[in-house]
């Protein structure tokens, strides 16, 4: 079933995209900035799943 989302939904969808965009720079740039491994490591993991998110939610507007 095919389900047309309304323009406040997109506006709404798009904001969110835009917020987990905004997550994984931030992660990444502490990340850079990080000397302790451990704190890095978890940052970068963070980072990740900010995008595979982002990139999930991508796939609602095609």
């Amino acid at each position: 079933m095919n389900h047309s989302l309304t323009e406040l939904e997109l506006e709404n969808l798009r904001h969110i995209i835009g917020g987990h965009g905004t997550i994984v720079n931030k992660l990444e740039a502490y990340a850079e900035q990080c000397s302790d491994p451990e704190l890095k490591s978890m940052l970068q993991r963070d980072a990740q799943a900010a995008r595979q998110s982002q990139q999930q939610l991508l796939t609602f507007l095609s």
